[in-house]
């Protein structure tokens, strides 16, 4: 089912207002490729940076050009493990977070 345009707007709107909420946006896109859901994860990436920072700034922190950033995060996109890297840590950064993985026992 496509997202739609209000649900965009809503998204960011809250990000704009809602520090927390942000975080757990790029939280739960880090989440989901660690897991292994590169579609879902650059997805919800792709959401993030749209919501927040925007292409453009993201472009600005990385020095990689925004069409380029684009692709990467889109659908049949396959960023490298450098370029992912520095997409994230330009995102901690204009977030002012410093996010960590740590072991969790399954359940």
């Amino acid at each position: 089912m496509p997202i739609t345009r209000k649900f965009r707007e809503t998204v960011w709107s809250r990000a704009q207002s809602d520090a927390r909420f942000r975080a757990a946006m790029l939280i739960e896109a880090l989440n989901e490729l660690l897991a292994g859901e590169l579609d879902t994860g650059k997805a919800m990436l792709r959401d993030y940076v749209n919501a927040t920072i925007t292409f453009d700034g993201l472009e600005k922190a990385t020095g990689i050009p925004t069409k380029s950033l684009q692709r990467m995060l889109g659908p049949r996109g396959n960023p490298t493990a450098e370029r992912l890297f520095t997409i994230i840590q330009a995102l901690q950064q204009s977030e002012q977070i410093k996010l960590t993985v740590t072991k969790k026992r399954a359940a």
